[in-house]
């Protein structure tokens, strides 16, 4: 099984049932374990800032699935919720990006992992950190020592952990 990281992040409509529900429908998928998830935390746009907060998780899977079919999967779900690109970084009700696939380096024309821009986002490296815990591949360390770096300001922690994501 192979060890993918999920970033999800949502800033329209009912933001936390856009979370539960794009959980729920990976839960579904038969060749995916969920391991874990992350807090929730309420972050400022980046890029095109003149939109709402949004609510981003990080998700830990397992999965037999290649990256193309992962990204096939998250690609269904975002459509599944009613995603509607418009213009780049803006507004979104479901945004499902795969961070790390399986410690690989993977460049293509529909998939880049490590996700090119992981590493200088707070909103993201602040819950993936949360859930991965030691021993940490070469990917992971540095998502460690990059969040000591990153200036962490927008990013408010908005549900604990403790608290998991639940679906009815």
């Amino acid at each position: 099984m192979k060890d993918v990281y999920l970033s999800i992040g949502t800033n329209m409509g009912e933001r936390y049932d856009n979370l539960q529900q794009a959980i729920a429908l990976l839960k579904q998928e038969n060749n995916i374990e969920l391991v874990r998830i992350s807090s929730v935390y309420e972050t400022a746009a980046v890029g095109y800032t003149d939109q709402a907060d949004f609510l981003n998780i990080a998700v830990h899977l397992k999965t037999d699935l290649s990256s193309a079919d992962m990204l096939s999967i998250c690609q269904s779900i975002e459509q599944e919720l009613g995603r509607v690109r418009e213009f780049r970084w803006g507004p979104r009700i479901i945004d499902l990006d795969i961070l790390l696939y399986n410690h690989e380096n993977i460049e293509t024309e529909r998939l880049i992992v490590p996700h090119p821009r992981m590493y200088e986002r707070a909103f993201v490296l602040v819950p993936l950190v949360e859930i991965t815990s030691a021993p940490l591949d070469e990917q992971l360390e540095q998502a460690h020592r990059l969040l000591q770096q990153l200036d962490c300001e927008g990013v408010a922690l908005w549900e604990h952990y403790d608290k998991p994501l639940t679906v009815n």
